[in-house]
């Protein structure tokens, strides 16, 4: 342990002051070689040496004062102008409700659309694929089968479009047609899906008026029950290498817009007749019926026999959200069968969990799911004591497997409570019948009428056709035809969705005036960011929402907290707080002060926040009316001056709209210059607040040059470079050589050292950063460089504002040396080995004399190595310093100088650890009506086709039936979605000086440790270690992956975040017709034919290795 003594503090305890004592008597007894541990004032002086020696280099090279003077004089050529938060919010609030309502519109128009083409059309028995002409959008798709080879195309009477490149979907379309998906295990030509390729033909018109009326709407889709979509403009499908498993009925934004939210508990019959495959079908139709589910939705899931237990940690329902429904999907595998079958055991359960009204919970369609190989007991005592006569509680029941069990109980417990009967014989059968329910949840809707046609926003998720990161409107479609006793049609026909890119919802909010540090965000009433700097998933292919939350967004705190919720409730407001930030590279924290304001955007279920720092209230607009002025600055953009003006880096802004940007900065720069030949910096093409700030930046920073930089002799002071960096996008480094060492973004927006700048005040240090695997580079041939840097502050007119930063490149080597010196007894006049110590007249060590015996670094705020008298330290600098020595960094964050900061990044991608089981089985097949079976074309060509969809799963899923997991849907083995865990280390609120005793025995350390002002850095002198028996624990600093269940999902439940569902709830309608209840399998094969295919299945899954499952979109 470590024993420290702080000073200027009150005296330690009685049982302290021996250690206290020791520490004295050990800091002033000489050492074997007469050298005793430096004096805490002498240290304290070395200190004040380093100090004077930055402060001095930083006045005469940064040319803080300097800059100040230019800005000044120049002061005729800009305004400043003040962000006002509250009117900036409602601006931008009501520009994005201008822009919903747009989509909104269009939405509306293809909704009604559809519900009329629908009701005028006439139900043909007998239509052929022939009959129908569309655009089959797999119909160029070629797909690989698992072992690699080309699968044979189907023959298709698909449309053959040409396809142009358009800038808005990133893609080749087609303005002229709409495009048909249809899943890969629906067949195409059945008459179920012919008729409705039919009837929705005619929404190619509405399609494309919608898009005259409005030229920059994006994907026009309409997704139905059947699982047909059609999408325009048409653009062939995005379809992975392997099988294409996408299902529209699937994705976020249609069961968002299918029905009201649901509180579900699954029960999971696990007795002993339940095993072998039936347990296997059972575990997968869990996964299939969670990935149902959204985040508006609370579920749990118990297994039963003679009692029923959850299968998880969690006691109670829980928020259906992606890490919640992770836990189930891995805690379902345990699942064992043994016992007796119970179903009272099961729906008493069941029942209890929806009846609990003490948790957060959606509070609409409540439903039990039970699955079961089947049973006798037909439990009505429960139903009567739980459910009767109100029937609040729907109960949908599942025979899974292929057994001669009497059904029929199964059939009444689900007729008798308003839900439907489905059976699952085999893997094919799970996905269609795990989503089916969902028409049966959607009846209230449909008879609620107008009533229920409510536009939903959906949470942020992966466009499946290329467009990044997209929210969508969605608007349900119901079927208003009517029987022949004038009673109204109760089925969904489907969701009609727009998409809208966040990249056009962030056009419109403000950038470059909010400052380096100031941003705007909107949250959703699950409290998920919508916008916001830090969202940034790392994985382009998955099917889940991109759910961050906004305290995952940020360092969670109280005022936070309140902040979210008053959000969430859709109030406006505004807050000054104290907070945390991570820097941009994570690797640092600061405590910053910043205002908060928001307010809701109308019309959604959105609110839109800004933060903004207090030194971003002001910001600097251009006026360079002067063309002659113009032209001069803007000469110094050009290469030819870089030599005597040093190099100039761009910020690569859309300075205008033919701007080509480019991610080499030389090349962007050469773009630029090309335009600005052509167009003024007054042009309508171009943003004129950023060219003329540009403009103004390159000269203020050039008079820079003149003033301060060409007359210093940079050597003399061991520096590398100069340089200056501005909000209006200018970073100049001198001499232009040093350019081509630098390696910070040419964005000063985005660069670590000028955000930091910022929001700290003196001057900020940082080293480069190294892992803790580097292991250095020959110092004699490259030249390591450590970054100083430190904001310009203006005040005119009484408006404060931090419109550049300013700093130096410090060359490592040199300043080693320097450091050493300067940390040392020796005077100017002195010379290095003039002095002589012996044990009777001891002397106290020093930094440079001593650099065997005694340890002296700078270590920033955030824990990295920055100088050392130590040589074999130098390759080492910029890692944290724990890798370089465990047991002071140990002894420094125990005695209070550093604080440790444990966050999550939900955002992170990690190669796979094993296969992935965080998917679903295959979806099921086509299941065909009687009019279907009657006919002899159905035989050749429906059931070959679903026989062959089985195969098809057979080689897609082989590893299905070798393990108990449950590949992903159309997920490769390739990196995936992870939680990483990241710590961050910044200094405390002590300020004292420290002398302390590193306690270890024989080995015992001191170390003295002292803030440097108007700096990030402490300096720290310490002993050498004697020995290894004084090594500590190594602290961690680098982001490592979560371990399984970190964060604690189990804790966590019981603690949830606030947040609310839709305001609307669908679950009831009195006029619902329920006799339509359950059914079998339609499609039954002899028992010949299903024993050769179960043989064929079976022989599949042993003669092959198991594949890696297929992507998906």
């Amino acid at each position: 342990m470590a024993m420290a003594a702080p000073t200027g503090s009150a005296a330690p305890v009685a049982p302290a002051l021996c250690g206290h004592l020791a520490l004295l008597l050990l800091l002033a007894a000489p050492a074997a070689h007469g050298y005793s541990f430096p004096q805490q004032h002498t240290m304290q002086y070395w200190a004040r040496r380093l100090e004077q020696e930055i402060d001095g280099v930083m006045r005469i090279f940064g040319g803080v004062q300097q800059l100040k003077l230019i800005y000044n004089e120049n002061s005729n050529l800009f305004e400043v102008k003040e962000n006002v938060p509250r009117k900036l919010v409602e601006k931008v609030a009501g520009d994005i409700e201008s822009l919903l309502a747009k989509k909104v519109r269009a939405l509306k128009r293809l909704a009604n659309a559809a519900e009329k083409f629908q009701k005028a059309h006439h139900w043909q028995d007998n239509i052929r694929e022939e009959d129908i002409e569309y655009y089959d959008s797999k119909a160029d798709t070629e797909y690989d089968d698992p072992d690699g080879e080309e699968i044979e195309r189907e023959k298709s009477n698909s449309l053959k479009l040409e396809f142009t490149d358009d800038d808005n979907f990133k893609t080749k379309v087609n303005y002229s047609y709409a495009a048909v998906q249809i899943p890969t295990d629906i067949y195409k030509g059945s008459t179920v899906i012919l008729n409705e390729l039919n009837w929705t033909q005619a929404l190619e018109d509405v399609f494309i008026e919608n898009r005259k009326e409005d030229p920059s709407l994006l994907w026009q889709v309409f997704g139905s029950a059947t699982g047909v979509t059609r999408y325009y403009p048409a653009t062939p499908w995005r379809a992975p290498n392997k099988i294409d498993l996408y299902d529209v009925r699937r994705r976020p934004w249609y069961i968002q817009g299918a029905s009201s939210p649901k509180d579900m508990v699954i029960i999971v019959d696990v007795s002993g007749s339940v095993s072998g495959l039936t347990l296997k079908l059972m575990k997968t139709s869990v996964y299939e019926m969670l990935d149902t589910l959204s985040d508006d939705d609370y579920v749990n899931v118990a297994s039963f026999n003679e009692k029923a237990k959850p299968v998880s940690c969690f006691k109670h329902l829980v928020q259906a959200n992606i890490r919640n429904k992770k836990v189930f999907k891995e805690d379902v595998q345990g699942m064992v069968a043994k016992g007796t079958t119970d179903y009272k055991a099961g729906f008493e359960y069941a029942f209890d969990q929806l009846q609990n009204s003490n948790i957060t919970r959606a509070n609409c369609n409540k439903m039990i799911m039970m699955f079961t190989d089947g049973g006798e007991d037909r439990v009505q005592d429960v139903f009567e004591k739980y459910n009767w006569p109100n029937k609040t509680v729907r109960v949908f029941t599942f025979s899974v497997g292929q057994h001669n069990y009497d059904v029929t109980p199964l059939q009444w417990m689900a007729c008798a409570n308003k839900g439907y009967y489905f059976e699952i014989p085999s893997i094919g059968a799970i996905r269609i019948n795990t989503q089916e329910y969902l028409d049966v949840l959607g009846r209230p809707m449909v008879l609620a009428g107008n009533r229920a046609k409510q536009v939903q926003w959906t949470n942020v998720y992966q466009d499946a056709l290329g467009l990044g990161l997209v929210v969508t409107g969605t608007l349900p479609v119901f079927n208003l035809t009517e029987d022949s006793s004038d009673r109204k049609n109760q089925l969904i026909l489907g969701v009609m969705g727009i998409d809208v890119a966040l990249n056009d919802i962030k056009r419109l909010t403000p950038r470059y005036n909010l400052g380096a540090n100031g941003y705007v965000f909107a949250i959703d009433l699950n409290g998920y960011v919508l916008l916001h700097p830090n969202l940034q998933p790392q994985i382009i292919n998955f099917r889940e929402p991109v759910t961050l939350d906004f305290l995952d967004a940020e360092l969670e705190d109280e005022n936070k907290e309140e902040i979210r919720r008053s959000m969430i409730d859709g109030n406006d407001g505004q807050r000054f707080i104290k907070t945390l930030i991570k820097s941009l590279d994570e690797q640092y924290i600061d405590e910053v002060f910043r205002t908060y304001t928001w307010a809701p955007i109308k019309s959604t279920n959105y609110s839109l926040g800004l933060v903004l720092p207090p030194y971003s209230t002001y910001y600097i607009q251009a006026n360079l009316s002067d063309q002659i002025l113009q032209v001069k600055y803007f000469e110094y953009l050009l290469p030819n001056s870089f030599e005597s003006e040093g190099h100039v880096f761009i910020a690569p802004r859309e300075y205008c709209k033919d701007l080509d940007l480019s991610d080499n900065n030389t090349e962007f720069l050469e773009n630029f210059i090309a335009l600005m030949e052509k167009v003024t910096p007054d042009s309508k093409q171009c943003d004129n607040f950023l060219l003329h700030n540009l403009i103004l930046d390159t000269g203020i920073t050039q008079q820079l040059v003149e003033r301060v930089w060409k007359d210093q002799d940079l050597n003399t002071y061991s520096l590398l470079a100069v340089f200056a960096a501005t909000d209006g996008g200018i970073t100049r480094v001198f001499p232009n050589k040093a350019a081509d060492d630098w390696e910070e973004e040419p964005e000063p927006f985005n660069a670590s050292f000028y955000r930091r700048s910022l929001d700290n005040k003196g001057y900020i240090f940082k080293p480069p950063y190294r892992d803790a695997g580097y292991r250095g580079l020959d110092l004699e041939n490259n030249t390591i460089g450590i970054l100083v840097s430190t904001a310009v502050e203006l005040s005119i007119e009484g408006k404060t504002l931090k419109p550049a930063v300013v700093g130096v490149k410090l060359d490592l080597e040199a300043w080693a040396e320097k450091f050493k010196v300067l940390a040392s007894n020796r005077t100017d006049r002195d010379q290095l080995g003039t002095r002589r110590c012996d044990p009777s007249s001891s002397c106290e060590m020093d930094c440079e004399a001593n650099n065997k015996d005694l340890i002296c670094v700078l270590i920033d705020d955030g824990g990295f190595l920055v100088l050392s008298n130590q040589e074999d330290h130098w390759y080492q600098v910029g890692k944290f310093f724990s890798e370089v020595d465990a047991n002071l960094m140990s002894a420094l964050y125990n005695n209070s100088f550093y604080t440790r900061k444990e966050s999550y990044d939900f955002q992170s991608v990690c190669a796979p650890e094993a296969p992935s089981n965080t998917g679903a089985a295959p979806r099921g097949v086509f299941v065909p009506t009687v009019a279907d079976l009657l006919s002899l074309a159905w035989w050749t060509s429906a059931a070959a086709w679903s026989l062959f969809q089985q195969f098809l799963y057979s080689l897609t899923y082989s590893s299905w039936f070798q393990t108990e997991e449950v590949v992903g849907d159309g997920m490769e083995a390739r990196e995936t979605s992870c939680i990483m865990k990241q710590t961050q280390y910044y200094f405390s609120t002590v300020n004292a000086t420290y002398n302390a005793i590193i306690d270890c025995g024989n080995c015992s350390r001191l170390f003295h440790a002292q803030r440097l002002a108007n700096t990030n850095l402490l300096f720290v002198v310490a002993d050498k270690p004697l020995c290894s028996q004084c090594e500590s624990v190594k602290l961690l600093q680098a982001e490592v992956r979560a371990p399984p269940r970190d964060p604690n999902q189990c804790e966590l439940v019981d603690r949830p975040r606030y947040r609310k569902g839709p305001h609307i709830c669908f679950d009831y309608n009195a006029t619902e017709d329920t006799s339509d209840c359950g059914r079998g399998a339609s499609f039954s094969p002899s028992l010949g034919v299903l024993l050769s295919l179960q043989l064929l299945l079976l022989y599949s899954s042993t003669s092959r290795h198991p594949l890696p499952p297929a992507a998906c979109l």
